[in-house]
């Protein structure tokens, strides 16, 4: 459907109207494409035909009960998919926290070299996943000589495609190579994560072709706030009062980074106000995965699984999308035209790949507090490395708010780090009387 709208409307203009007036008008039909809040709603479009049908299926199967009354060769799968085993054992990491604790960790050098393994891991996945997004959706490819200004790749959701592919097919395998927990949780519920997942992922790439890549990064950092605020609405938790005061610190950070920006950079009102726009969007959507995806661990499943779970329903809406519209072929003539795009396509679906097998290894490994310092300080070296490589210009009050932004993300994993230890050294005491 939204390929008929922007591709055969304009020919049925065309042939009905032959005149000046009707080509301005298809010229102008065409023009739409380029506007970004038109194709997030055609995307939302070929989203809504997976989601309404799959949605009357779960609601008939579930009314019917038909886990009592089916059979069939189907049975199993529908089972699977719609009901599972729905039962809720408590978080898994949980588990994997507690071992990590008895566990003698052996010789300190040896974990020393993997706490370097670890963060190097992270470092080059990232900062080169960072590069590559910037290089991919800012620049333009086939320009030859000075005077070609070639063709710039413009459709963010086969970028989402590619990453959430090849993710698939790494947590696919892991699964089946290393023994997992038994899955209980209905699949479909994954189809929220990975609906929010997708938005949030197109939002960020999207972004940056209205905003700089630093202030992304600093948009990212951000987002505890919403965090907090969906973790308040969808998961009803309560915060203390340093994280507040940290989230009142980023926000000031980031304010004083964006007031100071130069207007070189985005001449234009609009094309600044569609950036925010797209960001808040993002901090949005992908405030709600991380707290549905907190609620789904409530279920016995692994940290891959869960990444097999939303990325196959990441794929199934993105693939239907893009060939719905048409674009799916569009972009794979756009890669078999520029070999350099599709080298950077497929690193970058790699670098996202192997950068989430990093975190669970990390996370599992050292606990989520070394991670969120590790991921910290790529924050701040994609920064500057962005600056040095694409030449965003950053002035000094836009400095000092950077500063204070990785001054709160530092004392927000100092404060939790205190909490967790005073917590445990409390546990013998209270066993004790």
């Amino acid at each position: 459907m939204p390929c008929f709208t922007w591709r055969v409307w304009p020919a049925l203009v065309l042939l009905l109207f032959p005149s000046t007036v009707a080509i301005e008008e298809a010229s102008l039909l065409d023009g739409w494409h380029d506007v970004w809040l038109f194709r997030f709603l055609v995307n939302m479009l070929g989203y809504s035909t997976i989601i309404i049908p799959g949605y009357l299926l779960i609601s008939y199967f579930k009314r019917t009960n038909y886990v009592e009354t089916g059979s069939g060769i189907c049975y199993p799968i529908i089972k699977t998919c719609v009901f599972g085993s729905e039962a809720k054992t408590g978080l898994l990491d949980d588990v994997s926290v507690a071992s990590r604790n008895e566990v003698d960790p052996g010789s300190s050098v040896r974990q020393a070299v993997k706490l370097i393994f670890c963060a190097a891991g992270l470092q080059v996945s990232y900062l080169t996943w960072g590069v590559l997004q910037e290089r991919v959706m800012t620049r333009s490819y086939g320009t030859g000589t000075p005077e070609d200004e070639g063709e710039k790749f413009k459709d963010s959701q086969f970028l989402v495609f590619m990453n959430r592919i090849l993710a698939l097919t790494v947590s696919g395998l892991w699964c089946i190579l290393f023994k997992q927990p038994r899955h209980g949780a209905p699949m479909y519920k994954y189809s929220f994560a990975s609906l929010s997942n997708i938005l949030s992922s197109w939002c960020q790439y999207e972004a940056l072709k209205y905003i700089s890549f630093p202030t992304q990064v600093l948009a990212k950092a951000s987002k505890v706030i919403p965090v907090m605020l969906m973790g308040k609405i969808v998961s009803r938790k309560s915060y203390e009062y340093w994280e507040y005061f940290t989230a009142v610190l980023i926000s000031v950070g980031v304010s004083m980074f964006l007031l100071s920006s130069t207007a070189s950079k985005h001449p234009s009102t609009v094309t600044t106000f569609s950036g925010v726009v797209i960001l808040v969007g993002y901090i949005v959507f992908d405030s709600f995965t991380s707290n549905w995806q907190d609620n789904l661990f409530k279920y016995k499943m692994s940290s891959v699984q869960m990444m097999f779970g939303v990325n196959l329903f990441s794929c199934l809406f993105t693939v239907g999308s893009l060939l719905e519209q048409g674009a799916f072929f569009d972009s794979v003539a756009f890669m078999t035209r520029h070999s350099e795009f599709a080298f950077h396509a497929v690193l970058l679906s790699v670098c996202s790949a192997c950068g989430q097998l990093f975190i669970f290894y990390t996370i599992n490994q050292f606990g989520a507090a070394v991670f969120t310092i590790i991921m910290t300080l790529r924050q701040a070296i994609a920064i500057l490395l962005s600056c040095f490589l694409y030449g965003h210009a950053v002035t000094l009050v836009g400095g000092f708010g950077v500063a204070v932004v990785f001054l709160a993300l530092f004392l927000r994993v100092y404060a939790r780090s205190r909490m967790k230890s005073g917590r445990r050294s409390a546990q013998p005491l209270a066993q004790k009387v």
